[in-house]
């Protein structure tokens, strides 16, 4: 299944719920993600721009997106971004591909 990294920075607003009642947010918000059919890979708290990174694997990007419509729709982020992550094997993949297309290309100099 594809990876996809979801990246959110709270409001002030759910910033000072959360701090008033502090609780693990992953596993308030498990239902949503086996409802779409997406498995939490891993997730943190990164100190910088986002409050919440998640890693997660989905069937496709429909799947994906409904994660981050439902989590946007919510109120509670005041910014979402979510990426979709290739594999290493993916990744080699496309360098392969890269080369057999590289001679086609002419950078404008």
């Amino acid at each position: 299944m594809p990876l996809y990294m979801y990246e959110a920075a709270y409001t002030a607003e759910s910033l000072a719920a959360q701090i008033r009642e502090p609780q693990d947010r992953l596993e308030a918000t498990r239902d949503l993600y086996e409802a779409a059919g997406v498995t939490v890979v891993v997730a943190g708290h990164p100190l910088g721009e986002h409050d919440v990174v998640i890693v997660f694997d989905a069937p496709d990007d429909t799947a994906a997106a409904s994660v981050a419509l439902t989590i946007g729709a919510g109120g509670a982020a005041r910014s979402g971004r979510t990426t979709r992550l290739l594999s290493t094997q993916e990744w080699k993949e496309s360098l392969e591909r890269a080369q057999g297309v590289a001679s086609r290309y002419r950078p404008a100099r």
